[in-house]
């Protein structure tokens, strides 16, 4: 069990069950973030431990150098940019750097402050993109499914499915044959 606080009074077995009969009883391993020393696990190749350095014991006066250590443990060892992002956000969470403590970050680490920051923008910007593009082609899908009905009365499942499985083009060529189709198999052939 992983405490991100300190935990030494806490138990290390778990029973639960009445007077009669229990019905699970196990011990546990305790680990606690906050019982364990920054500078043992800041060069760590464990990803686990390089997120989690921020709750470890440090000097207050050294949390900027942690949120550091935390950031270039993520760069160096998850490469995938979905995660990168959540974990970054967690790393901020528990970092909880106030104002000065950014600027200092920014002024001490350029190269990882720009880095992430550059990651992150175009990250989101992606995401936005590819956000809009599937607004854009679900728009596509309910005007075809809209033209449809209005032509051919209401639609098959089937047809709505593959309606909503088809990509922009495919789309875009069904919707002009809407225009002179005579049926809706010859729309969606």
């Amino acid at each position: 069990m992983i405490f991100l606080r300190a935990a030494s009074s806490v138990a290390t077995q778990l029973r639960l069950g009445g007077e009669r009969h229990v019905y699970l009883d196990f011990h546990y391993l305790r680990c606690a973030l906050a019982e364990l020393t920054f500078e043992d696990y800041r060069d760590s190749d464990n990803l686990v431990a390089r997120l989690t350095l921020p709750n470890m014991h440090y000097p207050p006066e050294r949390r900027v150098e942690v949120y550091a250590q935390a950031v270039r443990g993520l760069t160096a060892l998850e490469p995938d940019p979905e995660k990168r992002l959540k974990y970054l956000d967690f790393i901020d969470i528990y970092a909880a750097l106030d104002d000065n403590e950014r600027k200092q970050y920014t002024q001490d680490y350029p190269d990882e402050a720009q880095t992430m920051s550059r990651f992150a923008e175009r990250f989101r910007e992606e995401g936005m993109q590819q956000g809009m593009q599937q607004g854009m082609q679900q728009g596509e899908a309910r005007v075809l499914v809209r033209q449809l009905r209005l032509r051919f009365g209401e639609l098959p499942e089937a047809a709505q499915a593959r309606i909503a499985q088809a990509n922009e083009s495919t789309l875009l060529e069904w919707s002009e044959r809407v225009l002179t189709a005579t049926s809706l198999d010859e729309v969606l052939h």
